[in-house]
């Protein structure tokens, strides 16, 4: 598992910076104004697992899971830090595959 680098949205523009999925899942450092940007550069389509901490607002504690289409990209939160962020204020990340899975996590102002 990686711990993922949260990169500042700017006024002024940011590029960011991609990192490779990590076939263990990865996690980052939660402020509840972030989100993930996973690009799949795979023939296939990929899962991206957000595991859930606590209970929804209507009371399930359930993970989000979002497919990426193959050569497809996906925006995914922000991520409310009562229901996804862990006791390291981290929320954690699964991935059905990681070939040519790529993600950055921007935050925003």
């Amino acid at each position: 598992m990686s711990t993922l680098t949260n990169q500042s949205i700017v006024a002024t523009g940011l590029e960011p910076t991609y990192a490779a999925c990590a076939a263990g899942g990865d996690d980052f450092v939660n402020s509840g104004k972030d989100f993930i940007h996973i690009k799949n550069g795979h023939t296939s389509p990929q899962t991206v697992t957000i595991n859930s901490q606590a209970a929804c607002n209507q009371g399930f504690d359930h993970d989000i899971a979002v497919e990426v289409t193959n050569g497809e990209d996906r925006m995914i939160g922000p991520f409310p830090k009562d229901r996804f962020n862990n006791a390291n204020d981290k929320v954690l990340l699964t991935y059905s595959g990681v070939t040519a899975l790529t993600i950055a996590v921007l935050r925003l102002p």
